[in-house]
């Protein structure tokens, strides 16, 4: 029996995916539920599983094409089936000489007049522009991997070279919109000729995702960022007393984020507009307590979310953070797994990062920053100087609906509960 792999649901507003890696190659064994292909989003990565057990007989859809949901992957026949010859790559655009303008536009006008026959190696959002465009595809550059063709190619030459007219209508170039004005302290972006010491990577969809949403939170919130510091001597001691018996008992590490999240949340209760989101011309209250903590990892930096921390003993926020860490490091977080924040931590600290201003992770309205512990001498209430591990700690908000002394007062609530962590267990 034959069975079609297509592209699975990706999550709420992921329409797309592009075809990160191929576990398996045509002709070779699958068992029923063993990874395929793995896909890439713009938040996550994502394992396609085979349906039942048999011989991958055909991939559609190679590594470095982009793919909409419901598109067709690979075929999957039963055991010892017969394959398909797979497709031979097309040359990479690196190879080829880069055409002219003026052979663009006569590609373009030969393709108007003759619809460029499907191509099955392209993927579907790819085909059915140039369909929709009647292009031909071996016109265009293309910078996908091995030289494929991507959406963005497609794009691209439609807007930036040529305009080609559906039927018999002649092409016509394509003339550029006028820019905005830009302000006069912008300096023009100048072309220059590519450098041969340079090397060009096409950005993940993950890095792309993380770009746009970076830079969103600058266009949008009013970011401010206000410091504290944290005399880190009592949590070290404490750590020190009991870590071996924590561990020992629950089977987790006694860590530091545990300390952090238990402080953030309690300090949430008491200014409840951090853990507040801006919805139009409302402002929403969460009487709950979902934390994300950003973790690093190849692909780039992910926020993978513990909740109902308000409800979880230091052991099982451990557990839980130690879990997301390893499913973020191995690319295996889920939808669920980043979604749904209310409030997030970033530990710098663990780079050697003495103090930083982190970016809020819309629609969250409030982050804070940990950095690295460092010996500093510091004058105590009695005169004297100790050398004592202390911490800068940093609190980025959103002006629009957090005000400057909620946002202080927050961060020495989180300050005076780290340096007595007993407040944490009494409640006070």
């Amino acid at each position: 029996m034959s069975h079609e792999i297509v592209v699975p649901t990706l999550g709420e507003s992921v329409v797309e995916a592009t075809v990160a890696k191929w576990f398996k190659q045509v002709g070779e064994a699958v068992e029923a539920d063993e990874p395929l292909v793995e896909l890439e989003t713009d938040k996550v990565t994502v394992e396609v599983n085979a349906p039942a057990s048999g011989t991958l007989t055909e991939i559609v859809a190679p590594e470095g094409a982009e793919v909409e949901v419901g598109a067709l992957l690979a075929r999957l026949g039963a055991a010892g089936a017969a394959v398909a010859a797979p497709a031979p790559a097309p040359a990479k655009a690196a190879d080829a000489p880069k055409p002219a303008s003026s052979d663009l536009l006569a590609a373009a006008v030969a393709a108007a007049d003759s619809p460029a026959e499907a191509d099955d190696s392209l993927a579907p959002a790819v085909r059915k522009l140039i369909a929709e465009n009647n292009l031909d595809p071996k016109a265009i550059p293309a910078t996908g991997k091995d030289g494929r063709l991507t959406k963005e190619d497609v794009i691209n030459f439609l807007e930036g070279r040529t305009k080609v007219m559906a039927g018999p209508a002649a092409a016509q170039p394509l003339t550029p919109p006028a820019p905005a004005a830009a302000p006069k302290a912008a300096a023009p972006v100048s072309a220059r000729a590519a450098d041969p010491r340079e090397e060009r990577v096409k950005m993940t969809r993950l890095r792309r995702r993380i770009a746009e949403r970076l830079k969103g939170a600058q266009n949008t919130a009013a970011i401010l960022t206000t410091f504290n510091e944290v005399d880190m001597t009592a949590i070290l001691a404490l750590r020190e007393q009991y870590k071996a018996a924590f561990e020992k008992k629950h089977g987790t590490r006694l860590g530091f984020m545990s300390f952090f999240v238990k402080a953030c949340v309690a300090a949430l209760k008491d200014i409840p507009a951090v853990n507040a989101e801006i919805a139009g011309d409302e402002i929403v209250f969460k009487n709950y307590y979902d934390v994300g903590v950003a973790v690093g990892t190849d692909q780039g930096l992910v926020v993978p979310v513990v909740r109902d921390c308000d409800m979880k003993s230091f052991a099982q926020i451990e557990k839980e953070i130690g879990s997301l860490a390893g499913k973020a490091r191995d690319g295996k977080l889920t939808m669920d797994d980043m979604t749904g924040g209310t409030f997030t931590i970033t530990n710098g600290g663990v780079y050697g990062s003495l103090m930083s201003t982190p970016i809020l992770n819309p629609p969250q309205s409030g982050i804070l920053g940990m950095h690295k512990t460092m010996q500093r001498a510091m004058v105590m209430p009695d005169g004297s100087i100790q050398a004592r591990p202390m911490m800068y700690i940093a609190l980025s908000y959103d002006h629009r609906i957090i005000d400057g002394g909620e946002a202080v007062t927050f961060l020495v609530k989180v300050k005076e509960a780290l340096e007595d962590p007993t407040r944490l267990v009494l409640g006070v």
